[in-house]
């Protein structure tokens, strides 16, 4: 997918190329009111995302299209990767403030001893599908079909990862019965699903309908729409969010109550308006060349957000269930260190 709009960190990137780049203040280039002159007055945050231009995580880049960021007296510098897993371990590296991922993976951490915490919840599906290749389709018709094969995810240890070792085991099947082949996202998986080197994958939008639409693969578990994504995983999974360490957030608290102001007014301002007027307001190459099947993935998808950016009852306890059945150890992760919903009751008050 083409990212000229973006500074994009490689995956699997050293620590040290991170390090030189967020020196060198990378951010995206897009139009932002959070660079100018006035922005030496307020607090600087540099967060890194799975993917900006994955319409799961389209409220990161949004706030600042929309000009929130400034608004709300936060300067912020977007830095991209390819995966939350590499977002996560840039922010515990304090090469980073806060990580734009999934809420699973606060769960993940806190079985490794890292405690953080997502500050705003923005989605309660995954936003994901499970993709086959067509040349499976007469072979792999359910999820108990999936053994042996070599499925595709962001990478290793990523929210796409646990996603499909989770449909994997649900199939009757265990985490060894099949290969998770990191491929990153957009352009690179899509060529790995044409050249046979994956067979299956987990992925987002608008990389799904592209698939689709190509007729590269098809649809085996939809995680993307709200009803569907409920009845595959038996409940709500808080996907999008800001996460970061504990002592961070209580270290920093008037700047993520600024951060947290901008993401609810995001979320509100996506509710109340339309698919085609979002999607204009986000850079044109996230479209990949395709501007209306943006705008009808984009559709499908609005219903995965939340309009408060609070983290939905039952919702922890739910990713808790679905993660514990192939990590036995998040059983007895202490839920209530792993997200907080006080800065969106400010922000909503």
């Amino acid at each position: 997918m083409k990212k000229s709009a973006m500074k994009k960190i490689a995956a699997g990137v050293s620590g040290i190329v991170v390090s030189a780049m967020l020196l060198a203040g990378c951010a995206s280039t897009a139009p932002s009111s959070s660079s100018n002159n006035s922005s030496t007055t307020k607090p600087r945050v540099v967060i890194m995302v799975g993917g900006l231009e994955k319409i799961i995580y389209m409220p990161f880049m949004l706030a600042q299209q929309l000009g929130y960021y400034d608004k709300y007296g936060v300067n912020v510098s977007l830095v991209e990767e390819s995966a939350g897993q590499d977002a996560e371990v840039a922010m515990l590296a304090g090469q980073t403030d806060g990580a734009g991922g999934f809420y699973d993976h606060t769960l993940d951490l806190a079985t490794k001893g890292k405690q953080v915490e997502a500050v705003v919840t923005m989605a309660d599906v995954p936003g994901e599908t499970l993709m086959v290749s067509n040349r499976l389709k007469d072979k792999v018709k359910t999820i108990s079909d999936l053994k042996g094969l070599k499925i595709g995810i962001t990478g290793l240890g990523s929210s796409t990862n646990m996603l499909a070792t989770y449909n994997v085991v649900k199939g009757g099947g265990k985490e060894s019965d099949y290969s998770p082949i990191p491929v990153g996202a957009g352009a690179t998986l899509i060529a790995a699903m044409k050249n046979g080197k994956i067979d299956a994958a987990v992925t987002s939008e608008p990389t799904a309908s592209i698939l689709q639409n190509q007729d590269i693969a098809y649809t085996l578990v939809d995680m993307n729409h709200k009803a569907a994504a409920h009845q595959a995983l038996g409940g709500g999974y808080a996907s999008t969010s800001l996460y970061m360490t504990n002592d961070y957030v209580n270290a920093h608290k008037d700047t993520v109550q600024k951060l947290v102001d901008a993401y609810v007014a995001t979320l509100k301002w996506m509710s109340t308006h339309t698919p085609e007027q979002i999607a204009a307001k986000m850079p044109s190459d996230y479209y990949a060349g395709n501007q209306s099947l943006y705008v009808q993935a984009l559709k499908g998808q609005l219903s995965m957000f939340t309009t408060d950016g609070k983290m939905p009852a039952g919702v922890p306890q739910n990713v808790q269930k679905i993660l514990s059945s192939f990590k036995p150890a998040v059983k007895k992760v202490d839920l209530s260190k792993t997200y907080t919903n006080e800065f969106v009751d400010k922000a909503n008050q």
